[in-house]
């Protein structure tokens, strides 16, 4: 559903920690097992019930910010999340399809620019590439797109024969030749539509003159990991073969042209069909490292949209939601009278570790805090740690949410881990036998022995 791997990781270690504990005061772990299962299944049960805030209104910008905000704002310095929240929001909304279920994260793209500030970020509603056009063609409307994941130049022999020309008419006709190749190749992507070539590779001066008479737009990408990614967004075939491209194989644009952006010749894509829309987040900063590290924020921040998508339930996040199951787990565990009571209040114990470390990272007092969120969240299910004074007030006050069922799934495979391991009751060790050292020169040569 999402990432949340913090939590998937935070919390299996601590269920491991807690039935370390309880193996050491004598329980089996078959009886840990049996009260995880319990555990867990009361677990989603009050998930269930737990207070929840639902998003309305996707194509919303202020409830996009909202549920995009609290992810994203641990992952960058303060007061940068103000920035980078409502720009990724706005390319989510740019790029949402009729049926909200049919979200696509690969058409929200990033562009990373050297210089200027995060606020110098923008959105382009398209796809950005940050390379000059080829030919003097700068701007090209409902383009078909040819992809070649090849070199744009006629192929060498093979054998590395000799020409000998014997008068200069034999020399032009030659040239001559070469040319009519490349003018006929050229031709022929012309006469299938296409506007635009993409060259995975190099274009020959020869190739690019038969481009300009034409008017065709071209420029080159030489990752061949971009070039995947714009034939993808475009809806195009990369081709391997010098030739006119089938109409399966072209793609389409509604318009591409070229823009720039702090001095950086860079080429825009657009597609406006309802279905396939495309818009580029183009992220400025000083150093490539906080670019990728923004780019990183970026994808977390389109991944809470998506799930959105999915699931529009959210519950408040501060530490709140895990002290409203911790709380009603400890409870669930005194009407059990078996011996596996013990796990069950162990599993709701399990849960105070990110309240505690929430507190612990602000350099506040672990034990006093989650004491006082303790008892204030049994009376109202709602308050969370505000970390900046350590007081204990309403998350969706605070506006800190946790995707439902991300949070449902990473204590699913939190809980799957552990049982695993909890399964495992025997270790067996390799380990090599005592007695004498094993002597190799005697067996690789028996005729020594026998003289």
């Amino acid at each position: 559903m999402g990432d949340n791997t913090n939590l998937v990781i935070t919390f299996a270690a601590e269920l491991l920690n807690q039935a370390a504990e309880l193996i050491k005061n004598g329980l089996h772990p078959s009886e840990i097992l049996i009260g995880y299962e319990k555990a867990w299944k009361e677990c989603s049960t009050l998930i269930e019930d737990a207070p929840k805030y639902k998003v309305t209104d996707l194509k919303n910008h202020d409830e996009a910010v909202k549920i995009i905000k609290p992810t994203i704002g641990s992952k960058l310095l303060h007061g940068h999340d103000n920035i980078l929240a409502p720009l990724i929001a706005e390319a989510c909304i740019s790029v949402l399809p009729s049926k909200a279920e049919n979200f696509n994260v690969d058409n929200v793209r990033v562009g990373k620019i050297l210089g200027g500030s995060l606020s110098d970020s923008q959105v382009i509603k398209g796809l950005v590439v940050a390379r000059g056009c080829e030919t003097a063609v700068q701007k090209t409307e409902n383009a078909k797109i040819a992809v070649y994941n090849c070199p744009l130049e006629t192929q060498g022999a093979e054998t590395k024969d000799t020409v000998l020309f014997k008068s200069a008419d034999e020399l032009i006709n030659y040239n001559r030749s070469e040319e009519d190749f490349m003018e006929n190749l050229i031709k022929g992507i012309v006469d299938a539509g296409v506007k635009v070539v993409v060259a995975g590779g190099s274009v020959s001066d020869m190739a690019l003159h038969y481009f300009e008479r034409y008017q065709i737009m071209v420029f080159r990408i030489m990752s061949k990991f971009e070039l995947r990614r714009v034939a993808k967004a475009v809806g195009a075939t990369p081709l391997v073969r010098l030739g006119a491209p089938t109409q399966e194989e072209v793609g389409y644009a509604d318009r591409c042209y070229v823009d720039e952006i702090s001095a950086l010749k860079c080429i825009v894509i657009v597609r406006d069909s309802e279905e396939n829309k495309l818009a580029t987040l183009v992220l400025r900063g000083s150093t490539m490292s906080l670019l990728d590290s923004i780019e990183r924020t970026v994808e977390d921040g389109v991944n809470v949209y998506r799930n959105a998508c999915k699931d529009p339930n959210f519950v408040p996040g501060a530490g709140a939601i895990e002290m409203f199951l911790s709380n009603g787990l400890k409870n669930f565990g005194k009407t059990i009278t078996s011996l596996d009571q013990y796990a069950v209040k162990k599993f709701g114990e399990s849960f105070e570790v990110v309240p505690r470390t929430l507190s612990e990272n602000s350099g506040l007092n672990a034990s006093e805090v989650l004491a006082n969120l303790n008892s204030k969240n049994s009376e109202d299910p709602h308050m969370g740690l505000n970390i900046k004074n350590g007081e204990i007030e309403n998350a969706f006050n605070l506006g800190i949410y946790d995707h439902l069922e991300t949070k449902k799934w990473a204590i699913k495979f939190a809980v799957d881990s552990v049982l695993t391991i909890l399964r495992v009751d025997q270790i067996i060790l390799a380990k090599p036998a005592g007695g004498p050292k094993f002597d190799r020169s005697k067996q690789q040569n028996p005729e020594n022995e026998e003289m």
